[in-house]
């Protein structure tokens, strides 16, 4: 067999401490935050599930009262922005609250019927919020921008959209500075930048709120721009053409959004660069001949699953293999706190 630098269709788990016959190791309980960011370092991170939820929290309850106000000023001034970017409020406001749902049911500790924990809970969760946003947002927006386009509307006062609007800034851009504010501290650990780390972090919690927060400042702006034209022209259209492109916008963000949970449901192996410095790791061990498969999956921002197939030393005895066995574990969580479980199978290099 040849090395390999993973299989994910495998269920490592199932196998590995009965292939090992009792040299299997199983790390249990690491600490420590992941981004599955390829910057390259062994290791480093911080604990991020309390400051996501607090993250979230921030823009559930602006993006609620956010919302209300959008309304208001939407029907009082007849204005099919303003009901696009209530609209996307609510939507957000679901969202987080889909989100507060994902972090809280991921965090509950494994048992017999879940041996591998519920880390994967929180995706499951935010794929259904990025669903929200797709629907909630960016479908209602395109059905009011078109409506407003073929039907015609008169423009009616937009002071009070105005004042929401300015107000509703305000509070998304204060939420957003949350959101960015725990992402810089993260890529900071990892001496990466903010972009690279919101692209390949597992916390997608907090790229949903800075995703989500971006798109509601550019769609405030697109709103606002829209009750310009009308005022200035007298037509409805900049009206609904602004509609237009905040749903647009609304589904952009909510195919990233989607996409980017999606992988981790199908499952997600760690970057390049740490999957070579495990195997690496796995190397430096005495025994240890060859690393025949190396499988990773990536289970939530502070969970990690190593598995591989190992060719020890033909002259190594039960008890060196699993001396080497503990030597691995302990070799792999100092390189990566966030590895939870070690699973070792003790396999000859066919041929």
């Amino acid at each position: 067999m040849h090395p390999q630098d993973e299989q994910q269709n495998r269920e490592p788990a199932a196998d590995a401490p009965a292939s090992a016959g009792g040299a299997g190791a199983e790390a249990r309980g690491g600490s420590g935050a992941e981004s599955g960011a390829d910057d390259g370092r062994p290791g480093g991170g911080r604990p991020g599930g309390g400051e996501s939820a607090f993250t979230v929290v921030v823009a559930a309850v602006a993006n609620f009262g956010i919302a209300l106000a959008k309304a208001v000023a939407g029907v009082i001034s007849g204005s099919s922005a303003m009901l696009s970017e209530a609209g996307h409020s609510v939507a957000d406001t679901v969202t987080e609250l889909l989100l507060l749902t994902a972090l809280r049911r991921s965090e509950k500790p494994a048992d017999e019927d879940h041996p591998l924990g519920y880390g994967p809970a929180r995706y499951i969760w935010a794929l259904l919020a990025s669903v929200a946003t797709f629907v909630g947002g960016g479908v209602f927006a395109l059905y009011d921008g078109v409506h407003a386009l073929t039907h015609g509307k008169e423009p009616g006062d937009p002071l009070v959209s105005y004042l929401v609007l300015a107000v509703a800034f305000l509070l998304e851009a204060y939420s957003l500075r949350t959101g960015l504010k725990q992402a810089a501290g993260e890529a900071k650990d990892r001496r990466i930048p903010v972009r690279r780390y919101l692209r390949l972090t597992p916390d997608t919690a907090v790229k949903a709120v800075v995703m989500e927060d971006s798109a509601a400042l550019t769609g405030l702006v697109l709103a606002a721009l829209g009750l310009l034209g009308g005022q200035l022209t007298g037509s409805g259209v900049w009206d609904g053409i602004a509609s237009c492109l905040i749903g647009l916008l609304l589904v952009y963000v909510a195919w990233v959004l989607g996409r980017s949970n999606s992988e981790f449901l199908i499952g997600r192996a760690l970057p390049r660069a740490k999957r070579e410095a495990v195997r690496r790791e796995l190397l430096a061990v005495g025994p240890v001949e060859d690393v025949l498969e190396l499988t990773t999956l990536v289970q939530g921002p502070t969970e990690v699953l190593i598995a591989a197939k190992i060719d020890f030393r033909d002259e190594a005895t039960a008890a060196e293999v699993e001396a080497a066995c503990e030597e691995a574990e302990s070799r792999l969580r100092a390189l990566l706190p966030s590895i939870r479980r070690v699973y070792l199978d003790p396999t000859p290099r066919a041929g």
